[in-house]
């Protein structure tokens, strides 16, 4: 069986269109236990696919039906298995998702509707259960594979079965050590902040409308144009200074004016339910002046200058200047590719900053400050130390052990989750349309079709 793919990458794409079509072409074209696959799905799907290449053969209807037919199966499963995905996971994921969205389009709730059609209760709504049947999905995957794991024998095996020819060629690769800082807010501004916040307390206090003074004057534009609505949350949601006060609060109390890392915030509780709690705020960020960055930044250049002429390891410096809150903190500096996992960067892969200074540094030595904003919108400063550098090559185990550690576990993965796949076929209701006859391989679905 071709490998299980999920396509829920895609549905934000149809979200504004998928009422319509399903009233045109729907219907059931399989059942897999409990879960049914509509027409509409595999179209959706084969549409967006032929969009994204140019175009694709129509037999490849067979292979994305054959890939939402595993992905029910394993829904199905966590079903039977009582594998449970809560509701406050499922909405803390459609708000990424959502938040995610109305970056791109600078916060414009009206072009969100005028692109997919529908507001974004609508959206989250028309979301909700596909959104809860892909973690369902994944949570059973995840169950599936947990223990699935390669000795090195097993890894050597695998680069073994590589025919030489075919042995894919590395470009060359990097290591990065990093020393982020955040500048600091002056205690003027930090004042300026606290009194506007103050001042916002005040007036709510004296009757004017919370949502509407969040929408006009909080500094977080997620919750901002939501009124400053944060949802319903578990404990854990929130940085600690926000939580402590927001589960301290009774229903419809205003808190005392709370300092965290983001700024100064108002919180209000608007419901609790056990260990839960929906609450509103509204954030004031204090200004980061041009004072401010310059002292950040030679505080860091010096920093940079120490390392270069004294003997003090890198290592030991990340935990004395690095910002706590950056993936690299808790790696001795060490940056982590998001695409592969790994410490290891292609050069085309580096933020273009980064991508610049290294090609002037020699190994070991370290960069003076770079200033960047972070994914928060954030300026921040960084030093970088290459810390190595491989030439193009061939593959080899010496050089690239652990991404052929990580192929070779992809490859076990994909045959035991076939083989546990081919296993629950057997002891599964399966019902395939007619029209799909001619599809290569649905042999192994049912040997005897039961049709609509």
């Amino acid at each position: 069986m071709k490998k299980l793919f999920v396509f829920f990458g895609l549905v934000l794409f149809f979200v504004g269109n998928i009422s319509a079509q399903r009233m045109i072409i729907d219907k059931v074209i399989s059942q897999v236990g409990g879960e049914f696959v509509l027409l509409s799905e595999v179209e959706e799907q084969f549409a967006y696919a032929a969009e994204q290449r140019g175009g694709l053969p129509p037999e490849a209807r067979c292979q994305i039906l054959e890939q939402l037919m595993g992905q029910k199966l394993l829904i199905n499963q966590a079903k039977l298995d009582s594998v449970e995905v809560s509701d406050v996971e499922v909405e803390t994921q459609l708000d990424a998702r959502f938040e995610r969205i109305l970056q791109m389009m600078g916060g414009d709730t009206k072009q969100f509707k005028d692109y997919y059609g529908q507001s974004i209760p609508e959206a989250r709504e028309g979301m909700r259960t596909e959104l809860k049947n892909q973690l369902l999905s994944e949570r059973m995957r995840s169950q599936v594979l947990q223990e699935i794991v390669v000795t090195p024998s097993e890894v050597k095996a695998f680069f073994s079965r590589i025919p030489k020819d075919s042995l894919p060629y590395f470009n060359s690769e990097v290591e990065i050590r990093e020393i982020v800082m955040k500048p600091q807010v002056n205690p003027i501004e930090k004042e300026k902040a606290r009194s506007q916040l103050a001042e916002l307390k005040e007036r709510i206090q004296n009757g004017e409308d919370f949502a509407e003074l969040a929408m006009k004057y909080s500094d977080d534009p997620g919750s901002g144009r939501l009124g400053g609505d944060l949802g319903m949350t578990k404990r854990g949601s929130f940085v600690p200074e926000f939580e402590a006060a927001a589960y301290n609060l009774d229903k419809d109390e205003l808190s005392d004016i709370v300092e965290s890392e983001f700024g100064f915030h108002l919180i209000q509780l608007i419901e609790r339910r056990g260990n839960s709690i929906h609450t509103r705020h509204i954030l004031i960020k204090p200004e980061i002046t041009e004072e401010d960055l310059e002292l950040a930044r030679m505080r860091l250049d010096s920093v940079s200058q120490g390392l270069n002429t004294d003997s003090l390891p890198f290592e030991y410096a990340v935990k004395l200047y690095s910002h706590d809150k950056e993936q690299s903190y808790n790696n001795a500096g060490l940056m982590t590719n998001p695409a592969t996992g790994n410490t290891f960067f292609e050069i085309g892969d580096l933020e273009t900053d980064v991508f610049f200074t290294q090609d002037t540094l020699e190994i070991g030595e370290v960069s003076g400050p770079i200033k960047f904003t972070d994914p928060r919108g954030e300026t921040m400063f960084r030093i970088v130390k290459l810390q190595s550098r491989t030439d193009p090559h061939v593959a080899s185990l010496d050089k690239d052990y652990s991404k052929i550690q990580k192929a070779a576990i992809n490859e076990k993965k994909s045959l035991f989750l076939n083989d546990w796949v081919n296993g629950k076929i057997g002891s599964t209701f399966i019902n395939i349309d007619s029209n799909y006859d001619t599809c290569p391989n649905f042999e192994k679905w049912t040997s005897e079709p039961v049709r609509p």
